[in-house]
C-alpha cells in the first residue's frame, strides 16, 4: 500500500520525551514584531545582577495593571505586552533582560530623540530591575518623507562618522554611528520596499548586533587584566627556571617547587576566573557577525558599512582576548610542565635518598644478623651451664645408685647438652626461614 494512502495515526500509545515541545518549540520562539512605517523603538538591555525573572514579571504586571491590560504569560522568557499607546517586547537571556518599546508616532510628536520613551510612564522606568548595560533608539521611516541623500548630506556637513549601508538587498537604508548622545545610541532605519515583516526583522537584527557587540566587549577589560597578570607570571616563570637550573640541593629545589605550585593555582585561579567571559565574547563576536551577514549590506557612497565598522573597532578587541585566552592557557600548559619537570627531579633524589637508606639499613641487618649469632652462642653456653647444673643436682642426688661421681655424669652431660642446644637452635632458625619464604619477600 502507498505511504500516502495510510491515515495519520495518533501518537497516543507511544510515550513522549518530556522536552519534545519545548524543544520544538524554541526555534518559533522570540518572533520578531511586524512593524510599519513610521515607527519609534526604543530598546533598553539590563543586566541581570541577581534579579529573578520572578521579580522581572512583577514589575512588569505593574505596567499593565496602570494601563488595565492583562499581563500576557510568559512563554519561555518572553512576552509581548499591548496597552494601545505603545507595546512592550520583554526577553529575559542569560546575562541581561530587553525590554523593546515599539509607538507610531502622532502628528503632534515630532520630537524623535526620545523615541517611545514618552508614552511608558516614568516611575515605571525608574523601577526597572537591573543596570543598564544598552539604550538605543531606532527610528523607522519612509524614503518618501524622507530622502536618503539628505541624510547623507547632513553627515558629511556635520564632519561625524556615520556608518552608511542599503541592506535587505537595497530594500532599506541604514544610519548611525554607534555613538552615545545623552546615554543613547541612535539608528534611522529609512524604509523604501520592505514588508512589515521585513522592516520588523531588520529592527531586530540592528538590535541584537548592538546588544552583542557591547556583550563581547565585557571581555576586552577582562583581557587587560589578565595582560599585566600573565607579564608578571611569565617573568617569575623565567626567574624559577633559572633558580631550577642553579639548584645546588634538594632543598633548592624543594624552594622552586613551592614557588612554582604557587604560581601555578594562582594561574589556575585566573583561568576558571575568566573562561566564561572569554567563551561568552566568542559567542556573542559570531553572533555579531551572523546578524550583520542576515542584513545584506551593500556600500553606499564613501561610508562605511556596518559590517566594515566591526571588521575595524570590533574585531581587534575580541581578537586581543582570544590572545590573551591562549597565552592564559599556553601559561598554564608551561607552569604545568616545568612543575612536573622539577617534581621528578626532586622524586628522583628522593628516591636516591631511599636507596642510600635501604643501604644502610641492609648494613644494620646484616650487623644485627652477627650480633644475634653471637647472641645465639652465648644462649648455647648459658643454656649448657644450667642445664648441666640440673644435671648435677640430680646425679648427687642419685649418687649411691650411679657407677660414677656425679662430676663425672656432669662433665659427660656438657657436650650432649651443647650439642642438643645448638641443634635445636638451627632447626628453629631453618623453620623461621621456610615460613619467611613461604610468605614471599
Amino acid at each position: 500500500m502507498p505511504v500516502h494512502d495510510n491515515p495519520a495515526r495518533p501518537l497516543k500509545s507511544l510515550s513522549e520525551h518530556p522536552l519534545r515541545y519545548k524543544l520544538n518549540n524554541e526555534v518559533h520562539a522570540r518572533p520578531p514584531v511586524s512593524l510599519a512605517h513610521p515607527q519609534r523603538v526604543s530598546y533598553l538591555a539590563l543586566m541581570h545582577e541577581g534579579t529573578t525573572e520572578s521579580e522581572e514579571l512583577q514589575h512588569l504586571r505593574s505596567l499593565a495593571d496602570a494601563f488595565a491590560t492583562p499581563l500576557p504569560e510568559a512563554d519561555g522568557g518572553h512576552l509581548q505586552l499591548d496597552v494601545g499607546a505603545f507595546r512592550l517586547k520583554w526577553e529575559r537571556h542569560n546575562e541581561f533582560s530587553s525590554y523593546t518599546f515599539f509607538c507610531s508616532p502622532r502628528p503632534d510628536e515630532v520630537d524623535a530623540r526620545n523615541g517611545a520613551l514618552p508614552r511608558v510612564p516614568a516611575g515605571w522606568m525608574d523601577g526597572l530591575p537591573g543596570s543598564v548595560m544598552v539604550s538605543t533608539h531606532i527610528e523607522l521611516q519612509s524614503t518618501a518623507e524622507l530622502a536618503p541623500k539628505t541624510v547623507m548630506d547632513s553627515l558629511v556637513s556635520d564632519g561625524r562618522q556615520g556608518v552608511a549601508s542599503q541592506v535587505a538587498d537595497g530594500a532599506a537604508w541604514v544610519f548611525t554611528d554607534f555613538m552615545l548622545t545623552d546615554g543613547w545610541s541612535r539608528y534611522l532605519v529609512l524604509d523604501e520596499r520592505l514588508t512589515q515583516r521585513q522592516a520588523g526583522r531588520t529592527v531586530q537584527r540592528l538590535l541584537e548586533i548592538e546588544t552583542y557587540r557591547v556583550m563581547a566587549l565585557l571581555a576586552f577589560p577582562v583581557a587587560k587584566d589578565v595582560g599585566r597578570l600573565l607579564g608578571r607570571a611569565e617573568g617569575e616563570l623565567a626567574d624559577l627556571m633559572d633558580g631550577m637550573g642553579n639548584a645546588a640541593t634538594p632543598e633548592d629545589e624543594r624552594s622552586v617547587l613551592s614557588h612554582l605550585t604557587r604560581l601555578a593555582a594562582e594561574i589556575e585561579r585566573s583561568v576558571a576566573r575568566t573562561t566564561f567571559r572569554f567563551g561568552a565574547a566568542r559567542a556573542y563576536y559570531q553572533l555579531v557577525h551572523s546578524r550583520i551577514a542576515e542584513l545584506r549590506e551593500q556600500r553606499v557612497g564613501s561610508f562605511p558599512t556596518i559590517g566594515e565598522f566591526m571588521d575595524r573597532r570590533l574585531t581587534p578587541a575580541i581578537s586581543t582576548c582570544e590572545a590573551i585566552s591562549r597565552r592564559q592557557e599556553e601559561l598554564s600548559g608551561r607552569v604545568a610542565r616545568n612543575s612536573q619537570l622539577l617534581r621528578t627531579r626532586v622524586d628522583i633524589e628522593l628516591e636516591r635518598q631511599n636507596q642510600e637508606l635501604l643501604v644502610q639499613m641492609n648494613r644494620r641487618a646484616r650487623l644485627q644478623l652477627r650480633l644475634q649469632e653471637t647472641v645465639e652462642g652465648l644462649s648455647i653456653v648459658a643454656i649448657t651451664y644450667y642445664a648441666s647444673q640440673l644435671v648435677q643436682y640430680l646425679a648427687k642426688g642419685m649418687k649411691d645408685l650411679l657407677p660414677v661421681s656425679p662430676e663425672t655424669i656432669t662433665a659427660i652431660s656438657i657436650p650432649l647438652i651443647a650439642g642438643l642446644a645448638a641443634l635445636g637452635l638451627r632447626r628453629m632458625r631453618h623453620k623461621l626461614a621456610a615460613e619467611e619464604g613461604a610468605h614471599g619477600p
